[in-house]
């Protein structure tokens, strides 16, 4: 008796840390898929919010002229930030890019001065571009508006592309994710369905039997939800190292809202799953049970 007694607490400890570890890596590869969803998301936007335009001016205008200018183009909703390229510095730029001077063959400097212009992420394709074009030809001193029309296309066709495969993906690995947790509480509550069997016998209500296990689970789930999210900081640590300038994308927001989802996920999986499981079992005849 005593031996038997000394086992119990080791054989429950043992299931108990086997679901804890089941669940968050299931809860890991969750959020390692929503992880990625998001630096897709983040690579996206900083993509879109780094191809710039070229607002072409007219030349004697005044440096009072330009500051007004662009101030109003700065004050626009659809314009993340702007800089001022003048003559001098457009042909600087291109004797870099070249490696010659086209000032010395032509005697004269024949680039204009410019305002170079990022959108912010949401205004950065063809249609908002067209209206943005119309927009900014009222403003008198503007010669022309030159942008990548292909680039832009490109860009936005690949992340289309990118961010439906991911959602397809992350939907699936969701799943998985939450048959895997589904067949581990069900097989822990499936050792104890004699004892539920027993307790409904002696007249213990539904909500008194399933007290008991949503509780464990509540506590489970907590805990692989933590487990899970350390995991998932140390693979993002991981990535850190390997991809130089990854900080730089992605905002913490973002992973403060994986890390609550994947905690909040795993406390209410469980506890869905155990209702689930206990219920079934409350229904059940005690003849079936040995046949299932």
């Amino acid at each position: 008796m005593a031996e038997s007694r000394k086992k119990a607490p080791v054989s429950f400890f043992y299931s108990r840390f086997i679901s804890i570890i089941s669940i968050s890596l299931s809860l890991f590869l969750m959020g390692l898929f929503l992880l990625f969803g998001l630096l897709g998301n983040e690579l996206s936007v900083y993509m879109k919010e780094n191809i710039s335009f070229s607002i072409i001016l007219k030349d004697g205008m005044r440096d009072s002229e330009v500051e007004k200018l662009q101030k109003t183009l700065d004050a626009m909703p659809f314009i993340k930030s702007s800089r001022y390229i003048s003559k001098a510095d457009a042909a600087k730029e291109m004797i870099a890019e070249l490696g010659e001077d086209p000032q010395v063959f032509l005697g004269f400097n024949p680039f204009h001065s410019a305002l170079e212009a990022k959108l912010n992420s949401e205004y950065a394709n063809i249609d908002s571009l067209s209206v943005i074009e119309k927009r900014l030809s009222a403003e008198t001193n503007i010669t022309e508006m030159l942008y990548q029309q292909d680039m832009m296309q490109i860009v936005n066709s690949n992340i289309r592309r990118i961010g439906a495969v991911l959602s397809v993906l992350i939907l699936v690995l969701m799943i998985i994710s939450f048959a895997l947790i589904n067949n581990t509480i069900r097989l822990l509550i499936y050792s104890k369905r004699f004892l539920i069997y027993t307790m409904r016998l002696v007249g213990a209500t539904p909500g008194f039997i399933q007290k008991p296990f949503i509780k464990y689970n509540i506590t489970s789930g907590f805990f692989a939800g933590l487990l899970a999210i350390f995991m998932l900081a140390g693979a993002l640590f991981f990535l850190q190292r390997e991809l130089v300038g990854l900080d730089q994308i992605i905002r913490w927001e973002g992973l403060v809202i994986i890390g609550i989802l994947i905690l909040a996920l795993g406390i209410i999986l469980s506890v869905a799953t155990a209702s689930l499981a206990v219920n079934r079992y409350l229904k059940m005849k005690r003849g079936k049970m040995y046949y299932i």
